[in-house]
């Protein structure tokens, strides 16, 4: 039986990675470093990433172990891919840092 929703692609994506998260015996940050190498390696948008820096950075996930992800992936997906990849992260910050600029705005 499936449920109505205004958001069912988010709402199936959410799901989806629930159930990855419940199933996997990783720790938070190495699951994390681990998508990102995924989202570099099939060249993610960067609302990809942005949907995965603030759990990083929760999890104690800091740029230099990104950027060590980036190189360790290079000689497999390509330098345009890590290169695409590192412009998209970049992308990516500007829009968290964005939207927290607009949440500390609507507050004060």
């Amino acid at each position: 039986m499936s449920t109505v929703s205004e958001t069912p692609v988010l709402d199936t994506l959410a799901a989806m990675t629930a159930d990855s998260i419940d199933r996997c015996q990783l720790a938070p940050d190495m699951l994390l470093l681990t998508r990102i190498a995924a989202l570099a390696a099939s060249d993610a948008p960067p609302i990809s990433y942005a949907a995965h820096i603030d759990p990083a950075l929760q999890t104690g996930v800091n740029a230099e172990q990104v950027q060590d992800v980036l190189v360790a992936i290079a000689p497999i997906v390509g330098t345009a891919r890590v290169m695409t990849a590192a412009g998209n992260i970049a992308s990516a910050l500007g829009i968290a840092i964005a939207v927290a600029d607009a949440e500390i705005e609507a507050e004060g």
